[in-house]
C-alpha cells in the first residue's frame, strides 16, 4: 500500500492505494502551530474508515509521500535560522545587487528589496579564484580559522558559503567545510559547488543562502515527521516531495530543503497530465484550488512546464531560488479567500485566506469575515450537511449574517447579490491568472482542457471555462486531492551538474565524455541509494547552450551519454538549432554555439499502478433529488443534484444541476452539458458541445 499525503494551507489531503489502483481519500483541517498533528488527523480517519488502528494501517504502507508548505511559509513569513554568509573578499553585495528589473520602473515609492541575509551576517573571505580556476589570492588556512573564529561569535544557527568561481575550483568552499565543524559543531552549512554548480554568481549565491536558512527548520521537522509516524507504526520508506515534481527520501530532503520549497503545488501538473492524456487533449490548463491559493500551469503536448525563475514573492523583488522547477503560478484565491469592502466601495476577494482557524465562518469557528466557501453555502452550490463527506456540518445561518454585515449592507446589495458577487470577483481573478499563461503567451484556450482540480474548483471551474471559452473542463474524482494523488504518479529523481565551458568550433570529445561519465556516476550512486522498490532507472543528460553573446542559456536535451564520433557533435549542434527556433521562432546555423552547464536527471519510477477512485454505483437506482441554487441569470431554482458514482458512463446531462462527491460539488451552469467518461471522472462543455460518438443524451 501507498500513502500520500499533501499538507496545505486549509487542509491536509491524504490518499492511499487499496491494490490494483484503486484509492481512497480523505482531508482534515491543517493544524497550526505543528501540522504533524494534523496529518495524524488525517490518518486516523483514513484507518478508521478501513475498520483497523492507525498502527495496522502505517504498518500496511510501503511507501508514504510527504508534500508540505513548511519551507515555502517559513522564508515568506521570516522565520527561517539566522543564516552567515561567507563570501569572496571584495564582493559582499551579491544578494543585495541580485538580478533582474522593475515590473513598474516609473514608481519610485516601491523600496529597494532587501537582501535575503542581511550584510551585517555577511562575512568576506580573503580569497580570489579566476574563472579558470587559477587561485589569485591563496586562502591560507590560520586566516579561515580566525576568520571561524569571528564567525561563531555572532551566535548563527546555519551557515552558507558561496566563493567565486568554486563551480570550476571548489578548493577554497571545501576547507571551509572541513574547518566549519570545528568551531560551530552541530551548526548546518551549505556549499554552493556542491548544492547548485551553476555559473551565475547571484543564483548560485541566492540559492545556497536559501537552502542554509531553512536546514534547522526543515531538518526538525522532517526528523519529527519521521520519529512520530514510526512510533505510530510505520515502517515502509518516507518519500519527501520536491519542486521539481518528483520524490526524494526524506534524509536526503533535509540536506537540500530548498528543493521541498513548491513541494505541493508541483505534483498537481503530474497528475493532470494523466487526465489530459484521457481525453486525447495536447494542451491542458491544470488547476488545483485549495482553501488559499489557486495554482495554475500548463501542460503542453504531455511536458510539465519547468521553470528556471522561481522567484520567492514578488518577480524583482522577492528571493530567485536559482533552481529549475515545475512551472507552476499561485494567486491569493481559494476557498477560504476573504471578501471585504474597501473604503471606496469596491469588492475585494483574497489574496487574505482564513485558512483552516478560524476558517470560513460556516466552519463555527469563531471565524467573522465571509469567505468563498461562504458564498458558495448560501448561494446552495453546497450541500451543508455533507461537507467533507459528512464529517463537517456548516452554518448556513451565520454565513449569511456574515455576509449581509460585511459586504451587503456596504454594497446595497441583497444577500444572494452579494454572495454571487464574491464567486464572480473570486473568477475573475482566476480568469485573469490563466489567461496570463494561455493568451499572453499564445494560445487560444479554445483549444485546451482544463483540469478542475482541488475541493474548491466546482464551484466556479465551469464559469471559467465559459469565460475562457475551454474546450472542456475535466473533473478527476480525485481532483479534491489533486497534489497527493500527483504524488503517487511522480519519480524519484535526483539532478546533477557541472559547468564545463566549450564551444561547437573547439568541441573537446575527450573532456565532453569525461563531464557525462562522471554525471552518470553520481547517479548510478543515487540508483544504490535508492529505494529498493523502484521498478525501473533511467538518466535523462542536457546541455545548458546558448549563441555567442546571449545572456541565457536553453536546455537541449542529449540524444545519447557519450560522444562517438564527429556526427554526434553536428546532431547535437543541430538540435540546439532546432530547439532554439522551437522557443524563439529564429534560428541562425551558421552560428556557433556555446555549451555552459551539462545536466543529469536520474529517475526511479516507483512500482505502483495510477490511482484510480473505486467504481461506484451504475445501476441507476440512486434516489433523485434537487436542490435550490441561486444563479446570476435565473435567481434561486430548484436543480438536480447527481452523485457522481451514480452516474452512467458517457450519458451526456444539460445543466443546471449539481454533481457531487466526498469531497466537492460541481456546478454546472446553465447552458453547460457533462458527461461522466468511463475514467470515473467528469467532462464538463461549458458552452455545449456536440456529443461524441457513442454517447447519448438525457435531461
Amino acid at each position: 500500500m501507498r500513502i500520500s499525503i499533501d499538507v496545505g494551507g486549509t487542509f491536509t489531503d491524504l490518499m492511499f492505494d487499496t491494490g490494483g489502483g484503486n484509492a481512497a481519500m480523505f482531508k482534515a483541517p491543517t493544524t497550526y502551530p505543528d501540522p504533524i498533528d494534523g496529518i495524524v488527523d488525517v490518518l486516523r480517519i483514513a484507518s478508521n474508515a478501513e475498520g483497523i488502528s492507525l498502527e495496522a494501517f502505517l504498518d500496511r504502507a510501503e511507501m508514504l509521500f510527504h508534500s508540505t508548505t513548511r519551507a515555502i511559509n517559513a522564508v515568506i513569513t521570516g522565520t527561517t535560522a539566522r543564516t552567515a554568509l561567507l563570501v569572496t573578499k571584495g564582493h559582499p553585495d551579491i544578494l543585495l545587487i541580485r538580478e533582474g528589473g522593475r515590473t513598474d520602473p516609473f514608481n519610485y515609492r516601491s523600496t529597494y528589496p532587501e537582501p535575503y541575509i542581511p550584510r551585517a551576517l555577511t562575512i568576506e573571505v580573503p580569497e580570489r579564484i579566476w574563472a579558470d580556476g587559477r587561485i589569485v589570492s591563496p586562502l591560507d588556512e590560520k586566516d579561515a580559522r580566525a576568520l571561524l573564529e569571528r564567525l561563531a561569535a555572532l551566535k548563527v544557527e546555519a551557515v552558507a558559503v558561496s566563493l567565486l568561481w568554486s563551480i570550476v575550483n571548489p578548493e577554497h568552499e571545501l576547507l571551509l567545510g572541513r574547518l566549519l565543524p570545528e568551531y560551530l559543531p552541530e551548526i548546518p552549512f551549505t556549499l554552493s559547488h556542491q548544492l547548485n554548480p551553476v555559473v551565475r554568481e547571484y543564483r548560485r549565491t541566492s540559492s545556497c543562502a536559501i537552502n542554509a536558512s531553512l536546514m534547522p527548520i526543515m531538518s526538525h521537522y522532517l526528523q519529527s515527521l519521521q520519529y512520530r509516524l514510526r512510533d505510530h507504526g510505520l515502517r515502509g520508506t518516507l518519500f519527501g516531495v520536491t519542486s521539481q515534481g518528483g520524490v526524494l527520501d526524506i534524509q536526503e530532503l533535509a540536506h537540500r530543503p530548498i528543493l521541498a520549497l513548491n513541494s505541493g503545488p508541483s505534483m498537481a501538473p503530474v497528475a493532470g497530465r494523466h487526465f489530459a492524456t484521457l481525453e486525447g487533449a495536447r494542451t491542458a490548463i491544470v488547476t488545483d484550488a485549495g482553501g488559499t491559493t489557486y495554482d495554475i500551469s500548463l501542460v503542453r503536448n504531455g511536458v510539465i512546464p519547468w521553470t528556471r525563475d522561481t522567484w520567492i514573492g514578488p518577480i524583482y523583488q522577492g528571493h530567485l531560488t536559482g533552481f529549475p522547477s515545475v512551472d507552476v503560478k499561485s494567486i491569493g484565491a481559494g476557498g477560504g479567500s476573504i471578501a471585504a469592502v474597501d473604503a471606496a466601495g469596491l469588492l475585494h476577494v483574497g489574496p487574505e485566506s482564513a485558512g483552516s482557524v478560524p476558517g470560513p465562518v460556516c466552519y463555527g469557528r469563531d471565524g467573522t469575515q465571509p469567505t468563498v466557501t461562504d458564498a458558495a453555502l448560501i448561494l446552495g452550490y453546497i450541500d451543508p450537511l455533507s461537507f467533507l463527506g459528512g464529517s463537517m456540518i456548516l452554518d448556513v445561518e451565520k454565513a449569511r449574517a456574515s455576509i449581509a454585515d460585511e459586504v451587503a449592507k456596504k454594497l446595497g446589495l441583497s444577500v444572494e447579490d452579494a454572495a454571487i458577487s464574491i464567486i464572480e470577483v473570486a473568477t475573475e481573478n482566476m480568469v485573469h491568472a490563466i489567461a496570463d499563461i494561455t493568451v499572453k503567451q499564445g494560445i487560444d484556450p479554445a483549444d485546451t482542457v482544463m483540469i478542475g482540480g482541488g475541493g474548491a474548483a466546482g464551484l466556479n471551474a465551469v464559469a471559467i471555462g465559459r469565460r475562457l471559452n475551454c474546450a472542456g473542463v475535466v473533473f478527476p474524482q480525485l481532483g479534491a486531492t489533486m497534489s497527493a494523488a500527483g504524488a503517487m504518479m511522480s519519480e524519484l529523481i535526483m539532478e546533477v551538474s557541472t559547468t564545463c565551458f566549450m564551444t561547437s568550433s573547439s568541441f573537446n570529445e575527450r573532456r565532453a565524455n569525461e563531464v557525462l561519465a562522471d554525471l552518470a556516476q553520481k547517479s548510478q550512486d543515487f540508483f544504490l541509494s535508492a529505494s529498493t522498490g523502484s521498478a525501473a532507472s533511467r538518466i535523462d543528460f542536457s546541455i545548458e547552450a546558448r549563441y555567442p553573446s546571449q545572456v541565457w542559456e536553453i536546455d537541449v536535451p542529449l540524444r545519447r551519454a557519450a560522444f562517438a564520433s564527429a556526427t554526434d557533435v553536428t546532431e547535437l549542434v543541430a538540435d540546439f538549432h532546432n530547439r532554439h527556433s522551437e522557443l524563439f521562432s529564429f534560428r541562425d546555423d551558421s552560428d556557433e554555439v556555446e555549451i555552459m552547464t551539462w545536466r543529469a536527471v536520474a529517475r526511479c519510477n516507483l512500482a505502483g499502478d495510477v490511482p484510480q477512485m473505486l467504481p461506484g454505483n451504475v445501476s441507476g437506482a440512486a434516489v433523485p433529488r434537487t436542490r435550490s441554487v441561486f444563479f446570476r441569470d435565473k435567481a434561486f431554482v430548484e436543480v438536480a443534484v447527481k452523485q457522481i458514482d451514480d452516474l452512467p458512463d458517457d450519458v451526456v446531462f444539460a445543466g443546471p444541476a449539481i454533481v457531487e462527491s466526498s469531497y466537492t460539488s460541481v456546478v454546472i451552469n446553465s447552458g453547460a452539458e457533462a458527461v461522466r467518461r468511463p475514467g470515473g471522472y467528469l467532462l464538463v462543455y461549458p458552452n455545449g458541445r456536440k456529443m461524441k460518438d457513442g454517447e447519448s443524451s438525457t435531461q
